[in-house]
């Protein structure tokens, strides 16, 4: 059987005291805006108040499992990025915490294709029941696209040379559908090498931002923010 992958939320303390005012009422209103696996929400629960309320969004469905096992009436999910939480009523937050990027389960999980440490399919979806997965973007992209997403979103200089072994890749060997294959294919078009870091690392976390559109994501959530928050509200 295999074991439960574990999450250690970083900060979690600091995060929490900064979210949480003691002087709000009992019947504060707070919103996780990623839920990952809970560490954020069962922190903010134990110090909410008994007429306080929690809203959490979370696009990954296996973060959506463990929220599930919650039974607290205080406290509700949402299959949805953080970009959604404009939609709850304006003003009536008191305060909004973001944690951005990746998580230790999807990363440890080869089946989820984050990692370049474990040989699984390119997926890279944060939501995997929609979308296209990075297999399947690449499959069509043009190398110009490719290009733009690996230099804009991964800062990598390499990024033109990488392009085109992907399209070369794609039409002598066809689509590129596991994290090794990308992997190796990046490692033999870098030329130079940063010390320490795997020369793929740039690609995946480019491809990574652009699949899940993290950027345009935190911009809609940030502008929710400003609706939702009540004056004086705090946003972490």
């Amino acid at each position: 059987m295999n074991q439960p992958l574990l999450h250690t939320t970083v900060l979690l303390n600091e995060a929490v005291d900064a979210l949480l005012d003691p002087s709000h009422p009992d019947a504060a209103t707070y919103v996780d805006g990623t839920f990952g696996r809970g560490g954020h929400s069962g922190l903010i629960l134990s110090r909410l108040g008994p007429n306080g309320r929690l809203v959490a969004f979370d696009k990954d469905p296996q973060a959506i499992e463990a929220a599930a096992r919650i039974t607290d009436a205080r406290f509700s999910i949402r299959h949805e990025g953080f970009s959604h939480l404009g939609e709850l009523p304006e003003s009536s937050v008191d305060g909004v915490l973001l944690d951005l990027g990746v998580s230790s389960p999807q990363i440890d999980d080869p089946e989820r294709g984050f990692s370049f440490r474990f040989d699984g399919p390119l997926d890279m979806r944060m939501d995997t029941t929609r979308g296209e997965s990075v297999a399947q973007w690449l499959e069509d992209a043009e190398a110009k696209q490719i290009t733009e997403v690996i230099r804009d979103y991964g800062e990598e200089r390499f990024a033109g040379p990488i392009a085109k072994a992907i399209v070369a890749w794609r039409e002598t060997r066809g689509p590129i559908t596991s994290t090794s294959e990308l992997a190796d294919l990046v490692a033999g078009a870098v030329k130079t090498r940063e010390q320490g870091q795997n020369p793929a690392t740039r690609t995946f976390q480019a491809l990574r931002i652009f699949i899940n559109a993290e950027l345009e994501e935190l911009q809609q959530a940030l502008a929710g923010s400003l609706r939702i928050l009540k004056p004086a509200g705090v946003w972490w």
